[in-house]
């Protein structure tokens, strides 16, 4: 994988606003934040996908989340945020290294706003579908 400025800030090249650092995972505040205290966390290592993550750097994104989650609201004061995490250019993804963003929710206006094109699930494809990702996502 090329560099990106996560790579380049994990290597202490491009100055950030730590927030929290651990063997495997970096979080920071985003410079160009939806709302204030919006927080950018990130492995150290260097995929650009959720599914290419190793099992070991993504349980140590999972257990730094719900404190980061809880400190946000701590400090900020704020009790409602989203947490955005997008895979590939056609899902948003503008920097190619696994990242997530933890975004206070303080206000209708300011924050994550969400468009959500919801469709309906048919029965008999739901359950097609979900037997195929319970077989492949057990090996």
């Amino acid at each position: 994988m090329s560099d990106t400025v996560f790579t380049k800030i994990i290597r202490g090249e491009i100055p950030c606003h730590k927030v929290y650092e651990d063997e495997l995972v970096l979080a920071f505040l985003d410079v160009n934040p939806l709302s204030r205290g919006h927080v950018l966390v990130i492995p150290k290592e260097a995929v650009a996908t959720v599914d290419a993550l190793s099992d070991e750097s993504a349980a140590a994104i999972g257990r730094i989340l719900p404190r980061l989650c809880r400190a946000l609201k701590d400090v900020t004061g704020v009790s409602d945020y989203n947490i955005l995490q997008n895979n590939g250019a056609a899902a948003h993804q503008a920097v190619f290294h696994v990242h997530f963003h933890i975004i206070p929710k303080p206000s209708e206006h300011e924050g994550l706003g969400i468009r959500w094109p919801a469709s309906t699930l048919d029965s008999a494809d739901g359950a097609k579908l979900a037997e195929a990702l319970r077989a492949n996502a057990s090996g």
